[in-house]
């Protein structure tokens, strides 16, 4: 890890040290698909304006997890408070008001093809707060494009955008109804080095500047020391560790030590 993210890790971690200001809280979550358990016992806890990694190889249900928390999915048990709801005892209008407050950047992206950019952005806005006026759609797509460094590309079309350009403009996408969490899937997943390093770095200016709490999927153990407060390693749908990125490195569990070689 660079000094300069070190150190932004180190300020952070000292920040939530007293911060028991939960907004995620996850107790003995299940979920079957098929005849396959894929999350067993899942326990989490996210506070408020921090940022957890989850490990884990392919197939371990980490994206089962997060569509969970953001109410796509419904588990076969265990509870899921967001905001201090049960989420999915909410009706459909309340569990709306409170998806507006999560953001969520999926693996591949997931933009609109015969869409531009400026579309795409708008597409979340305008459904869930018809009534803005042009002129506040305007500095919402304008801000959120600044923020993600991509200034004046409102017009292009996704194809006209390399891979690490179309991740930039789906979490221009996820910030724009200024969303109290982010949940990210695989953000640097086929992405080269130096381009996956931007969009770790990315991450944390979003958490700083938007001081928004996220759960970032991921086995790229690089963007893992960049982003992590802390860091959950998830195996056969059970968290079996839970730490630091240096607590986790120095594991003498084997599984566990091998995401760090």
């Amino acid at each position: 890890m660079n000094q300069q993210a070190q150190k932004k890790n180190t300020d952070m971690n000292v920040a939530l040290q007293d911060n028991d200001d939960y907004i995620i809280e996850i107790e003995h979550l299940q979920k079957k698909l098929g005849k396959q358990w894929v999350l067993r016992d899942i326990n989490l806890k996210l506070k408020r304006g921090e940022n957890i990694v989850i490990l884990g190889k392919s197939g371990t249900g980490k994206t089962i997890l997060i569509k969970c928390i953001a109410g796509l999915i419904n588990p076969d048990a265990g509870n899921l408070r967001v905001f201090g709801e049960d989420i999915f005892s909410l009706k459909e209008v309340a569990l709306n008001q409170i998806r507006t407050k999560i953001g969520f950047l999926f693996q591949g992206g997931a933009l609109y093809d015969s869409m531009n950019v400026r579309e795409n952005l708008l597409f979340p806005l305008l459904r869930n707060f018809p009534s803005k006026s042009q002129s506040e759609q305007d500095s919402l797509v304008k801000e959120v494009l600044e923020s993600v460094g991509l200034p004046g590309v409102e017009q292009k079309m996704p194809s006209e955008l390399s891979g690490g350009m179309q991740k930039r403009v789906a979490l221009a996408r996820a910030l724009v109804l200024r969303p109290e969490i982010i949940l990210y899937d695989e953000p640097t997943t086929g992405l080269d080095p130096v381009t996956a390093k931007g969009i770790g770095n990315l991450i944390l200016d979003i958490q700083r500047e938007y001081h928004t709490a996220s759960i970032v999927i991921t086995h790229d153990i690089k963007t893992t020391a960049l982003t992590a407060n802390r860091v959950m390693v998830l195996r056969d749908g059970i968290i079996i560790a839970e730490g630091t990125y240096d607590e986790l490195r120095q594991s003498s569990d084997e599984e566990v030590n091998s995401f760090f070689k």
